[in-house]
This record gives structure tokens, sequence and C-alpha cells, in this order.
């Protein structure tokens, strides 16, 4: 058996644009320098409280959890008056639908997004009966800490040595790093392949049905 975790924002879906929109309002809002893209792009695979506090700089504040706040109220308008649904990337649902029909392998999710909003995503997407294991902000640490794959692997009984990570960020390959799991790094997401490689990647891939041969 093996258990297969897959990040959501970066590599299942591309929910930069949006992430960023929500950023800015909230910053805006509570009268803080908003941030560019690039910088949202950076923090992307954190726990709101840690991303929205890296991007706050030194611009010291006692504002922060409402400042998280006002970024879920912004994300939870557009999604409900938009009907927002981030895109999944080419070939995502291709490569889940394959590994759902193969009996040696679970599939799970490990996100800095909270509950509601990964739910809203897969079963927006059909996807919600492909994963089993899932974890969240809302459960655990913020990434690179360990606990997420941890957890997802004490769920399922499976060791975190025949446990893969798939992700687009440092800090999901950091995150596998820490668990002792395998780290598959995805260069479509928001870190570049080289700060991939640079984070201890074992398997850097373009294409989403290259997670076939590489977990075998």
């Amino acid at each position: 058996m093996k258990l297969v975790l897959f990040d959501c924002d970066g590599t299942l879906v591309d929910s930069a644009h949006v992430i960023h929109r929500c950023m800015q309002a909230s910053f805006e809002d509570h009268g803080f320098v908003q941030p560019n893209l690039s910088e949202t792009k950076s923090i992307i695979g954190l726990s709101l409280h840690d991303a929205i506090g890296i991007l706050l700089k030194d611009q010291t504040t006692n504002q922060l959890d409402k400042i998280v706040q006002n970024y879920k109220d912004h994300f939870f308008k557009i999604r409900t008056q938009e009907n927002l649904l981030e895109p999944l990337y080419a070939g995502i649902r291709d490569v889940l639908d394959q590994m759902k029909q193969r009996d040696e392998l679970i599939l799970g999710v490990v996100t800095g997004k909270s509950t509601r909003g990964l739910i809203a995503i897969l079963e927006g997407h059909g996807l919600r009966d492909h994963f089993l294991p899932i974890r969240t902000a809302d459960d655990c640490p913020s990434k690179p800490h360990p606990a997420m794959v941890t957890e997802c692997c004490a769920e399922v009984g499976i060791d975190a040595s025949s446990t893969y990570v798939i992700g687009d960020s440092t800090f999901d390959m950091d995150m596998a790093n820490h668990a002792n799991a395998k780290s598959v790094g995805v260069d479509w997401g928001y870190a570049s392949v080289s700060e991939l490689e640079n984070s201890g990647a074992n398997h850097i891939i373009s294409n989403p049905s290259e997670l076939i041969d590489i977990i075998g």
C-alpha cells in the first residue's frame, strides 16, 4: 500500500489570482500596504495566520486575527456571489481518476486552506470521493511542520516511507522531508524549479501523468 498526499493550491487547482485579490482587499481594508502578486504567490501553501504575518513584513499590528477573518469573508463573498470554482490544472483529473482505480493506492490532501475551502473545491469538481485522509489549516500546524503528513499516515496505517507528498511549494517539500516521506515537486505551481530543488525534492515533474511512473 502507498499513500499519495496532494497539496491543493498550485498543485491541484490554480488559485493564485483569487487568493491575491482577497489578500489585497483585506490589507486595504485595514490600511496596510498591499502585497504584489509575486509576494502573494510566495506564501501560498502556508496557513493564513502565517502567510499574512509574513506579508505584513515590518508593518506591526495587533489586528492579525481581524485581517485573517476579513480575508475569509472576502473569499466567501467571491465564492458565493461570483460562483467561483478554481480551475483544475490540465491533466490532474485524469491522473486522479487512474489512481483512484488502483487498490494499492490511497489518496489524500494536505493543505493550508480551511476545511470549508478545500471541501468546496473538491465537491465543486466532483473529486471528494477520490480522497480519504484530509488535513487542513483547521487540523494541524502550518506547513512545513510534518503533522499533516504524519497524521494522514497514522489514519490509514501506512508508513511515511511509503508516502508521497505532491506539491508546488518549498513548504511542501520541507514538510515531506521532515516527515521522512518522499517529495514530488510540480513545476506548474508557484515556486520555481530551482527553489524546489534547493528544498530537497526527490522528483520534479512537468506533467501530472509523470506521477504514474514515479509512484509505480
